[in-house]
């Protein structure tokens, strides 16, 4: 047997192996060790012919999930081994096989899975500046892929859509770099593959499906390696996927990883917790496969206004049919999640159970198609017109399968009566033989005279007589024959209840067998229309996913987005929609204008706390909002598409690769010049905080200029640099806004009103005051600030900043030239140490 165990984990070397013995998965030698370890089992030991004991520790088959789960969540592969013959006619070793491994992203048990979240495995090619990807998630079916141009940090952003838990990176070219790798694996918690694509690979893939001919070769490449590992480990046909789908990054708005991280759109920074953030807030689905829905929606707004509109007129619909949105409500709230049952289903992993809350959301589909009849909108109307209930497949359930069956499937009772012919007369013999054991306990008992003569049964001695010593006496010689003895009684056995308790055990394991072999085939069945199936469940997560928004919109009084092309966001008495919904207090609104001309760049200014980075991201947000075909929280906004939302607020040390606060700010600054157009939505947020003051309002002037004159974006700018205010009516599309602020005696009141202007003081101490300081150490603060502004160096700095304006503007006559602004070409940092040098120098 160990030998056998060592010829097994030969092929899964990088796996723990869980080997099948009788009711028990056991492991063996480091696995043994690492297992106990993890899940805080007993490590035992076993004589296996070695010179010691080769460390063992095993857990009960029925309860491996749990285990199991707990594995795959540090980041083990687990391989199954199973006993593939049946232990009785087995000659010598029982022959053992892996029939599965099962890795973080290969996971479809639904009790280790995530049910609002899909579980994305991904791979990933790159060759020289273009790289492709390829993500699937096994437990729906679905599968994606891409390409682009880009670097890393390109592929990182792509795949922060999908979070996945699992990373296939093929090694064709050079491998990840270490500082790469440990970055990936940090970022999103995933276990990391390498592996080698052959060209039978790409063959293999033709050959399985075949509209490919829209997919690229650097695109197949990916595809067929993920494909590839998924298979020698589901060790299946994967019959769920049906089909690769093919996406276009440039489709969908851009949204890199450190925006969708700031504007908190699946989880909060700090917790990394789902309550408060845009996700949370939205959701209201009543499905696991609309909140599955929404949150693809929330990664990937659309950029397309006829496919926002029609989003919106749907949601509109919904909002205003009251007595359709509630009978919706009230039919989606009993649908199972049909994508993942399906896709259990089509690789054989599903049980009867399965198959019943299959049927019983099948149920109620008519109703839903029903209740769609009376809409008008476009998006509903054509999702009735080719809506499929599924009746057949309903029907065939409903007949066959028993409406409460037992978890496992070599129990019996899996079949209904009347449907099949063998499995009625079998269940009649063993009815009546149970009947004739029941008459036998009365009729032995008249026989024989003994009042407590019981007929019982066990699985180990079967039927029996059982009769207490002290009635021995009367027991009838010849016609009861002694089968086992016990402290306080005998037990006996008839020829008569021999011949019956053969025939109902006999009965029993065919009926056993004979069910199996019919469940399999109505689960071959089903597994047969998985398409159709698949279909229908994505058409419920539309509806649930836009009855969700509907119900969020009608509850907070959003109001319908005017979606335009015009390069304008104008935004009445807008509110941030997660802070308004926590808010102990009334959210003050406001409003917002901006435009490719006289109102393209908003600078802020105003204290800590009044509200300003809150006013940036609730922009971003109704804009996101409007795009994934929500309505706002505003009283009216009109908003012009944006291809991207770039984000730089607030920023920590990334210590571990070497980078401080101020390095990661810049970093951040880089890439939103590198890559932003006319038509993003920038915020920035304190651009130049980390260093002096005179670098930091280098940086920030400059990049300031950068944006207005060669990016010509749509940008909100909080500083406290109120120098920047003296930008308006010198750069193109530049205006002041301020927060505004009530003086009371030495205390500050936020009054979280953006107003037209600039705030000529930061109210720093008052801030600091207000977060609790020690009196001491605003009065000190109060008393040095005083003499600061008594001062020459105020005055210094102010006539510095008018040289700044001169030195700035020779800067943009000159670029050509000297080249300062072309961030495409040059690292931000080596720049910026000359715009830096020759402002001071122009000082």
């Amino acid at each position: 047997m160990m030998m056998q165990y060592l010829e097994i984990k030969k092929q899964c070397e990088d796996c723990i192996l869980f080997f099948r013995l009788g009711d028990f998965y056991e492991m063996f030698f480091e696995d043994a060790e690492i297992a106990s370890k993890e899940l805080e089992i007993a490590l035992t030991g076993r004589d296996c012919g070695l010179d010691k004991r080769a460390p063992m520790c095993g857990v009960p088959y029925h309860s491996a999930d749990a285990y199991i789960s707990k594995l795959i969540q540090k980041g083990y592969k687990v391989a199954i081994c199973e006993q593939v013959e049946d232990p009785a006619l087995a000659k010598g070793i029982v022959k053992r096989e892996i029939i599965r491994i099962i890795t973080p992203g290969t996971i479809i048990e639904s009790n280790m899975l995530d049910e609002r979240s899909n579980n994305y495995i991904s791979c990933v090619y790159i060759n020289d500046n273009e790289f492709s990807i390829a993500v699937c998630d096994i437990s729906t079916g679905e599968f994606l892929t891409t390409s682009a141009e880009g670097t890393i940090m390109r592929i990182i952003d792509e795949l922060s859509k999908f979070n996945p838990s699992e990373l296939i990176v093929i090694e064709n070219n050079e491998p990840l770099d270490v500082k790469t790798e440990k970055m990936i694996k940090d970022k999103f918690n995933l276990l990391l593959t390498y592996k080698k694509y052959l060209n039978d690979d790409i063959n293999s893939l033709k050959e399985r499906f075949n509209d490919l001919k829209d997919i690229s070769e650097i695109e197949l490449i990916a595809c067929s390696c993920l494909y590839k590992y998924i298979c020698e480990n589901q060790k299946s046909s994967l019959s769920q996927i049906t089909s690769i789908r093919k996406y276009v990054i440039s489709d969908f708005m851009v949204l890199d990883a450190t925006s969708r991280r700031n504007l908190e759109l699946a989880e909060t920074i700090r917790g990394k917790n789902s309550k408060g953030s845009l996700l949370w807030l939205l959701d209201k689905t009543k499905t696991s496969m609309g909140g599955r829905m929404l949150r693809k929606w929330i990664e990937e707004p659309l950029i397309s206004i006829d496919e926002i509109n029609k989003r919106l007129d749907a949601v509109e619909e919904l909002i205003n049919n009251v007595y359709v949105a509630c009978d919706l409500k009230e039919f989606l709230k009993n649908i199972y999640d049909i994508e993942r049952l399906i896709s259990r289903i089509s690789c054989g992993a599903a049980n009867a159970r399965d198959l019943v809350s299959l049927k019983e959301s099948l149920k109620y589909l008519p109703d839903i198609k029903s209740a769609l009849s009376s809409c008008k909108s476009d998006l509903i109307k054509n999702m009735y017109n080719d809506f499929d209930t599924l009746d057949d497949i309903y029907n065939l359930i409903n007949e066959s399968i028993n409406d409460n069956p037992p978890l496992q499937l070599k129990e019996g009772n899996l079949i209904k009566d009347g449907y099949s012919s063998d499995v009625d007369k079998l269940r009649d013999v063993m009815k009546n033989g149970k009947e004739w054991i029941a008459n036998l306990e009365q009729k032995e008992r008249e026989i024989t005279g003994i009042k407590s003569l019981k007929v019982g049964y066990n699985k180990v001695f079967g039927y029996y007589i059982e009769i207490t010593k002290s009635n021995l006496s009367n027991v009838p010689e010849g016609r009861y024959i002694r089968k086992q003895t016990l402290a306080n009684c005998e037990r006996y056995i008839t020829s008569e209840l021999k011949e019956m308790e053969d025939l109902i055990l006999n009965s029993e394991q065919k009926i056993i067998d004979i069910e199996y072999e019919i469940f399999t085939e109505i689960r071959n069945k089903v597994a047969k229309e998985v398409i159709r199936v698949q279909k229908t469940a994505r058409q419920i997560s539309i509806i649930d996913v836009l009855l969700s928004l509907a119900t969020t919109s009608f509850e907070n009084n959003y109001c319908k987005p005017i979606i335009t092309k015009d390069g304008k966001i104008k935004i009445e008495e807008g509110r941030h929609p997660v802070v308004e919904k926590v808010l102990s207090s009334i959210f003050v609104p406001n409003d917002t204008n901006l435009d490719l001309k006289d109102n393209m760049i908003a600078i802020i200014t105003g204290p800590n706390m009044a509200g300003k980075s809150t006013y940036m991201r609730q922009v971003a947000l109704i804009t996101l909002m409007a795009q994934i075909g929500c309505f706002v929280p505003a009283k009216s906004a009109s908003i012009s598409i944006v291809d991207r939302i770039f984000t730089r607020i607030g920023a920590s040390d990334d210590l571990s690769s070497g980078q401080s606060t101020f390095m990661v700010e810049m970093a951040e600054v880089a890439s939103i010049l590198k890559n932003a157009t006319k038509d993003s939505l920038i915020l920035l947020d304190e651009v130049g905080r980390g260093t002096s003051t005179f670098d930091g309002l280098s940086i920030a002037w400059a990049v300031t200029d950068y944006i207005s004159k060669k990016i010509k974006a749509k940008t909100l700018f909080a500083t406290h640099y109120h120098e920047l205010t003296e930008l308006e009516g010198k750069l193109p599309g530049v205006k002041n806004y301020c927060i505004s602020v009530r003086e009371h005696g030495e205390d500050i009141i936020f009054l979280r009103k953006i107003i037209r202007g600039g705030a000529d003081q930061s109210y720093g101490i008052q801030v600091a005051k207000l977060a609790g300081l020690p009196n001491d150490v605003i009065l000190k603060a109060k008393e040095i600030l005083n003499k600061l502004e008594e001062s020459d160096i105020n005055k210094n700095i102010k006539a510095n900043l008018k040289q700044d304006e001169v030195a700035v503007s020779l800067l943009s006559d000159k670029e050509k030239e000297i080249n300062l602004f072309n961030f495409k070409e040059r690292e931000i940092i080596e720049e910026l140490k000359e715009i830096h040098c020759i402002i001071k120098c122009n000082r």
